[in-house]
């Protein structure tokens, strides 16, 4: 019983073997293993994390042969470079699983446009308040921006003025992360939501 699923072991690390050399002609991979480790000398750590030391690379990929494993290079710019005695099939599964966890604790922020005329009505920047409270709200940053047409650059403090009062209606849930400032033919501003 014990021979049949050394077999079955052995089968299934052939197939691993065979699924990751296609998978390294597609892909270039981060890890060297086994045959692809070119150096005289590695340090070994082994399967249990034990130090097992400095020795030719010849004895490396005996003990990992004879532990049914693979020889990863895990610190190639060590001297002399680092490998460890894993499965390698097992290892790419469980980064990849840490890759896609980090990924999911990511919080993106996004910064989220409103635009102004010089000559906005007080009902207009009240609601676009409220929509700048709803966009600060869900984590976002805000880009506030005040366009100016034609004859209405040469009246740009008026925008100065709309950007403040802005800025004032939402100063209990916002704080003014870039102050305003001319880009091109608009005034732009930058709100963030204010931490407790």
């Amino acid at each position: 019983m014990a021979v049949i699923r050394g077999e079955a072991h052995i089968l299934q690390r052939n197939i691993y073997y065979l699924i990751y050399a296609i998978l390294e002609v597609l892909t270039i991979s981060d890890y060297m293993i086994n045959d692809q480790i070119r150096d005289r000398e590695v340090r070994v750590i082994g399967e249990d994390g034990t130090q097992l030391g400095v020795m030719p690379l010849a004895d490396a990929k005996k003990l990992a042969h004879d532990a049914n494993l693979d020889l990863v290079k895990i610190a190639p710019t060590a001297k002399p470079p680092v490998c460890k005695i894993i499965d390698y099939g097992k290892f790419r599964y469980e980064q990849a699983r840490k890759e896609k966890e980090a990924k999911k604790k990511q919080k993106t922020i996004e910064v989220k446009e409103i635009r102004l005329s010089p000559n906005i009505d007080t009902n207009d920047l009240n609601t676009k308040v409220n929509q700048a409270k709803k966009f600060l709200s869900a984590g976002n940053k805000v880009k506030v921006a005040v366009r100016f047409r034609g004859r209405e650059m040469t009246r740009t403090a008026s925008g100065k003025v709309i950007l403040d009062d802005f800025a004032k209606q939402l100063s209990d849930v916002a704080i003014v992360d870039k102050p305003a400032k001319m880009e091109g033919r608009s005034m732009v501003m930058f709100l963030t939501e204010k931490r407790d």
